[in-house]
């Protein structure tokens, strides 16, 4: 047979009803023009690589069974539209994991939001979404995520792994060789990654976890999950507005939010240093109750935050960070409501620290995520709030 002179080659990838044209060359028979690859053929199946090239994008007329791990891989591309509801089945087997310069979009709608749910309404019972980027963290020059190994954090500010844009993660958390998920694990995550209107609801551990990077997040719900509402480590140098939070009704759970520099090394660099900005936490004053937690060398600012019903309101903990803080006006316009202790300080060794009375400054009317201590109107429908 006759090879056509233009020699170009179609791959075609055909994911449900999806048909994407993907890639051309020059020297091939266009005979073999037609390829069926990628993942996601049988919505009751879902799991396998995004490899290299591929652009792998969901039917939202279907319902997809996410019963293994989905790997985006360097190069990959994995799109969820509007409306696309994704359902775990496969325990602490069920989870997406996006590596270093793959590329995860899921593009919902504030009428028709992405959902990751699982088979029942328990905590734990899938993994839920990590990603790994290629921003500085302070553990190393890289590192590798506890989920899935893989490697992290470099020297681009500006890495993009996508965005995540109007979806709720619920039910994951689950437990797996000692360790445990979280709703959103963010690892090394640049800042032209966007994560905007991301609910987190009911997962067995942290809502959502930032490991270093410069990743910026805004309009933030984390509600009901077994430990932190919203967290950070590694140097995570990044913004974070309108974030709204409640602890567990049976007042299980740890903080609003909690902060640290390194585990290991206070002063390590970078420091985390995040900007947070609007913020509301509902808390509860049974065990463990702070509704801010900032310790081992975290500096921070923190602005127009809505504190009720805890027993520490905002607890900064280590030589570096109450230094950073006490007396230096870097926590601003708080409303304090039902807190038993509104601000405590305390050495690396554990002593209480006088906090001097410019460390903080109080506003009676401050709106914090948009509506005081009731749910934001940015918040509802899509959260899952009403």
């Amino acid at each position: 047979m006759k090879k056509n002179h233009l020699k170009i080659i179609i791959a075609a990838f055909i994911i449900g009803s999806s048909f994407i044209i993907h890639s051309c060359d020059k020297d091939e028979d266009i005979t073999s023009a037609i390829e069926v690859v990628g993942i996601a053929q049988d919505p009751n199946n879902f799991k396998g690589d995004v490899t290299n090239g591929q652009i792998v994008t969901l039917d939202p007329m279907k319902l997809y069974k996410l019963n293994g791990i989905v790997t985006v891989k360097n190069g990959g591309t994995l799109s969820i539209p509007a409306g696309t509801k994704i359902t775990a089945t496969a325990g602490a087997s069920s989870y997406i994991l996006v590596e270093q310069g793959g590329k995860i979009y899921v593009n919902g709608t504030p009428g028709s939001p992405v959902l990751f749910t699982s088979e029942t309404t328990e905590a734990g019972n899938w993994g839920g979404i990590v990603i790994c980027g290629k921003a500085p963290i302070n553990t190393g020059n890289t590192g590798s995520s506890e989920i899935g190994n893989l490697t992290y954090g470099g020297t681009e500010t500006t890495d993009n792994s996508g965005s995540l844009n109007y979806v709720r993660i619920e039910y994951a958390g689950a437990e797996f060789d000692g360790k445990k998920f979280n709703g959103l694990s963010l690892f090394g995550v640049g800042n032209e990654t966007r994560v905007e209107s991301v609910a987190l609801l009911n997962n067995a551990d942290d809502g959502i976890e930032i490991y270093g990077g410069t990743v910026n997040v805004s309009n933030i719900v984390s509600i009901g999950n077994a430990n932190h509402a919203f967290s950070y480590k590694d140097g995570w140098i990044g913004n974070a507005t309108n974030i709204f939070t409640k602890r567990k009704a049976d007042g299980t759970g740890n903080t609003g939010i909690i902060g640290i520099n390194n585990a290991g090394n206070d002063n390590a660099s970078p420091r985390s240093n995040p900007t947070i900005k609007n913020v509301t936490f509902i808390g509860g004053t049974s065990g463990e109750s702070n509704g801010i937690k900032l310790k081992q060398g975290t500096f921070a600012t923190l602005d127009n935050v809505v504190l009720s019903d805890w027993s520490i309101g905002i607890d900064i903990e280590s030589d570096s960070t109450v230094t950073r803080f006490n007396g230096k006006k870097r926590i601003t316009n708080v409303l304090f409501k039902d807190t038993t202790t509104e601000v405590s300080l305390k050495s690396s060794a554990g002593a209480t620290v006088a906090i001097i009375d410019t460390t903080y400054t109080k506003k009676p009317d401050a709106t914090g995520a948009g509506n005081g201590i009731l749910t934001p109107s940015w918040a509802v429908g899509w959260s899952g709030l009403q």
